[in-house]
């Protein structure tokens, strides 16, 4: 069947096709998530630990090892990490790709149901997450007054705000950062305390008999089941400073207000949030691992409304750090590039052919293929992300090269003399081998992203599709829309030859006289092209080195700030406040858009925060900063000022940069920095000891900055040594030491939880006796804590059984794999990510050998950068492979099909040498750039020796009688010089096509096409050499590898004197 003249048969049938194929595309448009990226299979489940008062070896070592030792248990797990704090445990599962995590969600959750029954009592259970990069915050709510305090703000956050929030389809709702919970405080009197020889465990003891939640039971009386209930918890907070400490004849002697005063207030503060230098509380818009960004994004600003309805008129919700700009900015730049790649490759068609109704039919030939694509893309499952907009923006030079060949055949039919129809007919009958084939051999470029692992094949795969349905679309549409379009466009105009077709002989002239001069000297020029190719592709790609993603200055970054360790809370704020003044100072008035900050770690009641914003205790803080767009500002050049004035204004604090923006953040895969070095073991000190070697051997790198640890070591600590029997003497235990000193530095919610019922809301809130914390400011406020029992009328004090002095404790432990691990961190500058692992790397071998049991790697972003780059390669040699498969089955000869590859070298270096100009490096975006380059090369090359294959046995025929030797070598040079002939306006068509599409990309004219920026240059470079290549040297290598073939047929059905093996 002749799928041409079906379509001329039936042209509205066509037209109705493509318009419901177009229709089918705006309706998938309208359902398609939209995303940043594709689902990544990077399976990480998180488990968050609280338990307050918890130091950080105790944590580590009644807790989180528990976890980890069960957790080893589970199926496909990859890696275990911790961290221990204060107050907190966070622990990390990695898991193989392919997992099934249904299951090793539900394994984790039975484990760690048999990991608390080995821990302490009071261990609550932990929260459970399923984390991915699809699972980081597209915004911020923010939840600000000018009047309220931060635990009125908290309050309003998590019972007004966030109800409405979690509701939105696709929101996942973590709890507020920057409040902390309401409480209702009783604030401890030492003097008053030991004046009646009370302890503060007397006054717990006191609360929670006097204030208890009791079931309530039922009296039957008549007809009727009445509720018993008593005021067994006191209906008005203030009621419980009249609670008698004490039973019996003493009750009436000391009530609570005697020994403490009370508020409605909140939890012990363990951190801020601040918006532009304001206090508020905001909730980080997180979304579903398969919602559209865009699409939560507008359902939050959606309920904006509803929300500011829930809360006081002196409260204001809003919405802040939009991330889904970058997504709406690559669609924009996406459909810019296609306007202006269609519009230049129209131009690009109207020169070579001088027809402007040819160009105007290969230009509308691009957005039909987009959309026939988008919707395959859609009923595949697929999403429209930076992947697979990326594989349609590339699709645009690569569609266009089926109409274009196309309509030069059908030009070159008509200026014989042909009628319209059969024209095109025959043009496209003519083609339609060399195009199904070279589609195929473009398509195969992509294959073997089938092949690949982790991080590579998530991305790969949904840009691949995209390629590969544009193409398909492409063939389709050149076989069916564009004969119809041509038929209607030429029958009511008699074609005329083009008025550069003079101009086109002398090229084509001189293309000829070049290949000629150059195959006369192959024996010369091929050995040196291989040479030089080689030498200056792996020249180049050391030079340019390589990243895991291409840097972009998005105007965003996150600054971590770092007191010394231990340092109080508002010393930290203090702190951030003067690096706020420097961040507006240096960026100039009115260039910071807006400034997020978090100071401090989270509550105890909320762990799962730490999963999202990790600090480690008081003394860290963190800045999120927006640039004004069109300030002018580069993030490199205004990170190294801040540096520097940093250093000299707040020198006791380290700082650090990283990702700001979601694109950032999901390219880090994980890491804050780019590099850190693990030194790991199980004796602590030795690791640090180890540690501190590779800190000195780093410290003068100049591709490193900030380098730092990241955990705080020395941390100031307060070392209470409890005499036991001395204690015993006096009538104390180490439990009523402890209940009393955890009640004085703590809060007594972490030994006797007690609660208070707002009848007028029905909101439950906890009631707590606690020092107040200006009290304990010295070790004489320490050691007079008061304690119950012991014996005479001195009051009795924690300094009569205990001393306390001051030290340094470890302030985080870290394990990987249940390993002790201390890390520095280091960020790159001036160089690509692969030489600053190499400078590391270097550095690390000068250093002796670690101590037995000592073991030290260089993580962070370097090792999925070696193992994506290392699958990209993978990728490109297969696909090299696979084309040689594939040309050699079709031209039924190994000889054509290494011909059409001798341009890969060439193409190559090409790519390597435009990037390496542009100041690129080797990454997965310029990586996909030269695979598909490679398609498109190997499809020009199919064109020319698919055409000089037919002369050279035609040559063959005619120039029997000379002797066999130059019969076959001149029938070898005319099929060279026929096939460039012949050939040579749709290589250049195509070619320049497709450069021209790529402009725009590479240039990156639109903002958010930066990201893709190198895949354009890769092509672009690439292409441009390979098509020199293609038209001035390899006509030589076909003559070199055709030169002693004769024109038999390799079939083995034929008479044995007719085959040729």
């Amino acid at each position: 069947m002749n799928p041409i003249a079906a379509a001329l048969r039936r042209p509205f049938t066509v037209a109705v096709a493509v318009v419901a194929a177009a229709a089918l595309a705006a309706m998938a448009v309208m359902r398609m998530p939209i995303d940043v990226f594709p689902q990544l299979d990077a399976p990480v489940i998180y488990v968050a630990q609280p338990y307050g008062g918890m130091s950080p070896a105790e944590m580590e070592g009644y807790i989180v090892n528990y976890y980890e030792s069960n957790f080893l248990f589970v199926s496909g797990v990859q890696q275990v990490e911790s961290r221990s704090v204060q107050n907190f445990g966070l622990v990390k599962l990695s898991f193989h790709p392919g997992t099934d995590m249904s299951q090793a969600a539900a394994q984790t959750t039975s484990y760690i149901s048999r990991a608390l029954a080995y821990m302490p009592s009071g261990t609550v259970p932990p929260f459970v997450m399923r984390y991915d990069a699809g699972s980081l915050p597209v915004g911020d709510l923010i939840v600000s007054s000018a009047s309220r305090s931060q635990a009125e703000l908290d309050d309003l956050a998590q019972t007004r705000v966030r109800p409405v929030f979690a509701s939105l389809p696709g929101v996942s709702a973590p709890p507020p950062f920057g409040g902390n919970p309401r409480s209702v405080i009783l604030n401890l009197d030492p003097a008053r305390l030991s004046a009646r020889r009370l302890s503060p465990d007397d006054v717990v003891r006191a609360l929670v008999a006097g204030n208890a939640v009791m079931p309530s039971g039922n009296a039957r009386m008549g007809d009727l089941n009445r509720i018993v209930h008593a005021n067994t918890v006191v209906p008005a907070y203030p009621q419980l400073l009249d609670l008698p400490v004490g039973t019996g004849a003493s009750a009436d002697k000391v009530l609570l207000r005697d020994v403490a005063s009370l508020e409605d207030s909140a939890d012990v503060v363990s951190g801020y949030a601040e918006l532009n230098g304001r206090r508020v509380v905001y909730l980080p818009v997180t979304k579903h691992a398969d919602a559209s960004t865009l699409r939560v994004v507008g359902e939050v600003k959606g309920a904006l409304g509803r929300m500011r309805e829930q809360v006081p008129e002196d409260v204001d919700v809003s919405f802040a750090f939009d991330q889904s700009s970058y997504v709406r900015d690559a669609l924009d730049a996406m459909l810019i590039d296609g306007i202006l790649g269609a519009a230049l490759t129209g131009l690009v068609v109207w020169l070579f052919l001088g027809d402007r109704r040819s160009a105007a039919i290969v230009v509308v030939v691009i957005p039909f293929a987009l959309l026939a694509a988008v919707a395959g893309l859609w009923l595949l499952g697929q999403s429209l992300n930076l992947m697979t907009v990326g594989g349609l923006a590339l699709a645009i030079g690569i569609l266009v090269d089926e109409a274009t060949v196309a309509m030069e055949n059908i030009h070159t039919h008509l200026g014989r003399g042909e009628p319209p129809a059969r024209a095109v007919v025959s043009a496209g009958m003519e083609i339609l081998g060399p195009q199904v084939l070279a589609m195929l051999a473009v398509a195969a470029v992509f294959l073997p992203a089938l092949f690949m692992q982790g991080i590579s094949r998530s991305l790969f795969i949904p840009l691949s599709l995209a390629v590969g349905l544009a193409m398909l679309a492409s063939l389709v549409l050149s076989l069916t829309l564009v004969p119809v379009l041509a038929v209607w466009q030429f029958r009511k105009q008699q074609h005329r030859h083009a008025a550069a077709g003079g101009m086109f002989e002398h090229l084509r002239a001189a293309a000829q006289r070049a290949a000629g001069a150059v195959a006369r000297q192959r024996r010369l020029v091929l050995p040196i092209y291989l040479v030089l190719a080689v030498l200056l592709a792996g020249g180049v790609a050391l030079r340019i080195g390589a990243d895991v993603f291409p840097a972009a200055d998005t105007g965003q970054f996150q600054l971590r700030l770092r007191a010394p360790a231990g340092t109080r809370l508002k010393r930290t704020e203090v702190a951030y406040a003067q690096a706020l003044d420097i961040v507006n100072r240096d960026a100039g008035p009115g260039n910071v858009e807006t400034t997020l900050g978090f100071v401090g770690t989270q509550p105890r009641s909320y762990p799962i925060n730490l999963i999202y914003l990790w600090t480690s205790g008081p003394q860290e803080a963190v800045m999120q900063v927006a640039l004004r767009p069109g300030s002018g500002l580069h993030l490199a050049e205004f990170e190294a000022r801040l540096r520097r004035d940093f250093a000299r204004e707040l020198p006791a604090v380290s700082i650090s940069f990283e990702a700001g923006d979601i694109i950032g953040r999901m390219m880090n895969l994980g890491s804050p920095t780019p590099i850190a070095v693990q030194v790991s073991g199980f004796d602590m000190a030795a690791d640090h000891a180890y540690a501190e070697q590779v800190r000195t051997a780093l410290a003068p790198l100049p591709t490193l900055r900030d380098l730092q640890y990241g955990q705080p070591y020395d941390y100031p600590a307060v070392l209470v040594d409890v005499d036991r029997q001395r204690a015993a003497t006096l009538g104390m235990t180490v439990v009523q030491v402890g209940r009393s000193l955890t009640e004085a530095t703590a809060s007594s919610r972490f030994v006797a939880r007690n609660f208070w019922q707002n009848p007028a809301t029905g909101l439950t809130y906890q009631v707590q006796v606690l020092m107040p914390p200006a009290e304990m400011n010295n070790l004489d406020a320490i050691q007079t804590i008061p304690l119950a029992g012991g014996h005479g009328a001195k009051p009795l004090l924690l300094g009569d059984v205990a001393t306390a002095q001051l030290g340094q404790v470890v302030g985080e432990y870290d394990h990987f794999n249940m390993q002790r691990m201390v890390s520095l961190t280091a960020n790159v500058q001036g160089a690509s990510l692969s030489q600053a692992a190499g400078d590391v790397n270097r550095a690390l071998a000068r250093l002796p050998q670690p101590p037995r049991g000592v073991h030290v790697a260089v993580v962070g972003q370097v090792q999925p950068m070696w193992e994506t780059l290392s699958g990209l390669e993978t990728g490109l040699v297969l696909a090299v492979i696979v084309i040689l498969l594939l040309l050699t089955a079709s031209f039924q000869s190994w000889r054509l099909a290494l011909v059409v590859l001798t341009a890969v070298p060439a193409l190559l270096t090409g790519a390597l040498l435009l990037l390496g100009a542009f100041g690129s490096s080797l990454n997965i975006e310029s990586f996909m750039g030269i695979i598909t380059a490679v398609g498109i090369s190997v499809a020009n090359g199919i064109l020319l020796v698919t055409v000089a294959e037919g002369a050279r046995k035609h040559a063959y025929a005619e120039l029997a009688g000379l002797p066999e030797p130059e019969r076959r070598l001149r029938a070898a040079e005319e099929g060279a010089s026929t096939g460039l002939g012949l050939r040579l306006r749709p290589i250049l068509m195509t070619a320049s096509a497709m450069i021209a599409g790529m402009v725009p990309m590479a240039l990156a004219w639109e903002s958010g096409g930066g990201q893709s920026a190198p895949l354009g240059q890769a092509v672009i470079g690439g292409l441009a050499a390979s098509t020199v290549f293609t038209l001035l040297v390899m006509p030589a290598a076909y003559i070199a590898l055709m030169r002693r073939r004769d024109a038999s047929s390799p079939a083995l059905d034929l008479e044995p004197e007719e085959s040729h093996a």
